[in-house]
């Protein structure tokens, strides 16, 4: 659904870039329609506990590798071989540097994706996106209800922070200076979502990086 007023882009913090509506409705229905294929694939959507025993309250489905707190792993945690990472995806995330940076972005090489789904009551508490050996850019794309989703300083979890709007078919990227900032999404906005979308209930959170790490299979 288009809005009345255009939302604009904005550089939230250097490297940190929000552009609005960036998926149209057709793109953000293929890709709805990819994540509930994959997350009825091999072990499907799975909670994460962390190593203190806490439980993550999103789901969330690996491509390419697999992540368990905090390291990744070719295996799923019952053992079974991780997702496939399409050459699709990557090309779809090659746009997006580009787009948020208005450059080119053939180089960006994307090799794993967690797609996270919020109920009404899942969240995100501030965290860095740190265990990847490549500082690349992090591309998140955003289906479904609004969250608020709050950005960071590269330092600690307090302040300075902005909270933005993520709407379906939104497009933050974060790269530079800001790789490392701290961020998360205090609370989802149940029944946000334009319902021609086809995503009945919830939020998608498609996040793309670069993960530096070589496969067993590709050898030293």
């Amino acid at each position: 659904m288009d809005a009345l007023i255009p939302r604009p882009r904005a550089e939230v913090a250097p490297g940190a870039v929000h552009l609005p509506d960036w998926l149209d409705l057709d793109q953000q229905r293929r890709l709805v329609a990819a994540c509930r294929g994959w997350a009825t694939e091999g072990a499907g959507l799975r909670t994460a506990t962390l190593p203190n025993g806490g439980v993550m309250s999103v789901r969330m489905v690996c491509l390419g590798w697999h992540w368990s707190p905090y390291r990744y792993t070719r295996t799923v945690d019952d053992g079974s071989p991780v997702l496939p990472f399409p050459g699709w995806l990557a090309d779809l995330g090659r746009r997006a540097v580009a787009a948020a940076y208005d450059r080119p972005a053939d180089d960006y090489a994307p090799d794993v994706a967690l797609v996270n789904y919020y109920d009404d009551a899942a969240k995100m508490g501030l965290h860095q996106d740190k265990d990847e050996r490549s500082l690349e850019p992090v591309v998140s794309l955003s289906l479904g209800d609004t969250c608020q989703f709050r950005f960071g300083n590269t330092e600690n979890r307090g302040r300075p922070c902005t909270d933005v709007e993520l709407c379906s078919g939104d497009l933050f990227v974060f790269g530079g200076k800001s790789r490392l900032a701290f961020h998360g999404v205090p609370k989802t906005l149940p029944g946000t979502a334009d319902p021609a979308l086809g995503l009945t209930s919830g939020r998608l959170n498609i996040t793309l990086r670069v993960s530096g790490l070589r496969a067993p299979e590709e050898g030293p």
